[in-house]
């Protein structure tokens, strides 16, 4: 064979292999390259898995706490948290507790002013709020028996939640738009309109904290 035909067969398989040494080489850098990037994707995904499934058991840690304390309310209480909700009232939208001032306290018979031992009572509840120091909203509903038409009750109801909301403005300096005065008259009593104990505890306001 022509020396010059062998020479250019040596080349030219030299040349083959050391093309493919170079092809080799490319792809194992881009593989280590690929490898590199899943791990690093991988470890996002994990780590962006870890903090959703702690968010989630988060949340349903507090909704399972703010289930709890529903579950003891009135159902006043859970319309009033439904209320502020709606009107974006709310800086956690949670229940905080109710306390309510019986008529035997809070008013007259067919009266709208209070007595002093209302007036006490409320005073200890702004105290309790003010101690708290949270940024609370306050539904005030004010209830009545059976006893005279709807109306008229509709409207003492709504009477005496306000002189409540008044009394803790101007007495204690409680924000007016951090408080809503509301009636429900007649329509949720608590005990039997038929009997004088009931109409009693039925007569009464009831202050719902809310968060």
């Amino acid at each position: 064979m022509n020396k010059s035909l062998i020479a250019l067969a040596v080349a030219l398989a030299l040349s083959g292999c050391a093309t493919k040494e170079f092809v080799n080489e490319q792809v194992s850098g881009v593989n280590k390259r690929m490898d590199g990037q899943n791990a690093e994707l991988s470890g996002k995904l994990d780590k962006q898995s870890q903090e959703f499934s702690s968010r989630y058991s988060s949340l349903d840690g507090r909704l399972n706490n703010q289930q709890a304390a529903l579950d003891g309310t009135s159902k006043t209480a859970k319309e009033a948290l439904d209320r502020a909700l709606a009107a974006g009232k709310l800086a956690e939208g949670k229940f905080m507790y109710e306390t309510t001032l019986s008529s035997q306290i809070a008013f007259p018979f067919e009266g709208n002013e209070l007595t002093e031992d209302a007036k006490k009572a409320l005073d200890e509840f702004a105290g309790k709020i003010k101690s708290d120091n949270r940024n609370v909203y306050i539904e005030i509903q004010g209830h009545t028996d059976n006893s005279g038409p709807e109306y008229t009750n509709l409207k003492i109801g709504e009477q005496r939640a306000e002189i409540v909301r008044r009394y803790l403005a101007m007495k204690h300096g409680f924000a007016l738009h951090r408080m809503n005065a509301m009636s429900y008259g007649e329509s949720a009593p608590v005990a039997d309109n038929k009997t004088r104990k009931g109409r009693i505890e039925n007569r009464r306001v009831t202050l719902v904290v809310l968060q």
